[in-house]
């Protein structure tokens, strides 16, 4: 079963949830137990399925650290706040969790694009 940790103790995960702002990045890295990494990926994989049915998951990506880290971290970019939080609270994602191997630890939080001039664009500026 997957258990969940916060990367910022002043933010966590289900409080970003409240705000009303799209799109949003919800950016996840995942520690997998020693040796049970094709079976977070086989989950994550699941749950990626199911969330692309949503219709609300606008792009996403699974990286995996090298030189063998046990680290995953997905990246996966939704219509809105209210979009993610629907997928998220069905029963049906739920039943998802348990497919995670005990000790797997999911630091999800989420980010919108941060304009820095003459850089990159935030979220909003065209």
């Amino acid at each position: 079963m997957l258990s969940f940790g916060h990367l910022d103790e002043s933010t966590h995960f289900q409080d970003q949830q409240k705000e009303k702002a799209g799109p949003v990045t919800i950016i996840n890295t995942f520690v997998a137990p020693e040796g049970k990494e094709d079976e977070v990926v086989a989950a994550w994989t699941a749950d990626a399925e199911y969330m692309k049915k949503s219709g609300s998951l606008l792009s996403v990506q699974l990286y995996r650290g090298i030189g063998g880290s046990r680290l995953f971290t997905n990246v996966a970019v939704w219509r809105s706040t209210e979009h993610l939080r629907a997928a998220l609270g069905t029963p049906e994602f739920a039943s998802h969790l348990a497919g995670y191997p005990a000790g797997t630890v999911a630091y999800p939080h989420l980010y919108q694009k941060f304009a820095v001039e003459g850089i990159c664009e935030g979220e909003g500026d065209r």
